[in-house]
């Protein structure tokens, strides 16, 4: 079942599903990355200034939470045009909430999504083959994007953690709805958590190349 979550900002659809997971709150934090440069700059819907900050963020954020938590837990910082992402596994509520407010502190952040899971003490880490497992779902659901004639692919960030992939980025309704059917009919998916920044028609058309719109 979706269930829409209105941030505060400009307009955002986060469609948030929950995992069922079996993690340990006991593996090291692990740090989302991004690769800003070439012809990814030049598609990419952020402004070449939000690509810099959302690397900057990630890095401020992964640092205050091993500040926070220390082995705590195992959490992934995922940012997309200051829009930060929290996924993995913590030990209890507490944990959660203060992983929470101390990345909502890092300069820039202008929305936060928490989808730490808790699992409390003594669950077992995931496995290096359901991690190399979400890496090849991952890599599925960017090719797929890739062979779509009616999508993008650049303008999607693409996060899985066992098997629930989450879509990031800034998109219409119709870019949504249509990455989240081909994202479903992929084999490994567990779950589609959308946690999209909604642009019109309009606005798209806007962010397109002089060269496109010939």
């Amino acid at each position: 079942m979706n269930v829409p979550n209105r941030l505060s900002g400009p307009l955002f659809l986060a469609t948030i599903l929950s995992a069922t997971t079996l993690l340990s709150a006991c593996a090291p934090l692990l740090v989302g990355g991004a690769v800003v440069g070439g012809a990814m700059v030049v598609t990419d819907r952020r402004t070449s200034g939000a690509q810099l900050e959302d690397q900057s963020i990630e890095f401020k954020a992964s640092n205050r939470l091993r500040e926070t938590l220390g082995d705590r837990g195992r959490v992934s910082v995922t940012s997309y045009n200051r829009m930060l992402l929290l996924t993995g596994e913590v030990s209890s509520d507490a944990d959660k909430a203060a992983a929470e407010q101390a990345v909502a502190r890092v300069e820039n952040v202008r929305a936060t999504v928490n989808e730490l899971t808790v699992l409390g003490s003594g669950a077992f880490a995931s496995s290096l083959s359901n991690r190399s497992n979400d890496l090849i779902v991952s890599g599925k659901v960017k090719a797929t994007f890739v062979d779509a004639k009616d999508l993008q692919a650049n303008a999607f960030k693409v996060v899985t953690d066992r098997g629930v992939v989450y879509l990031m980025g800034r998109v219409t309704d119709r870019e949504a709805d249509r990455a989240s059917e081909l994202t479903r009919s992929i084999n490994g998916v567990q779950k589609v958590v959308r946690v999209f920044e909604i642009i019109t028609e309009a606005e798209l058309a806007s962010t397109r190349p002089a060269a496109e719109k010939k």
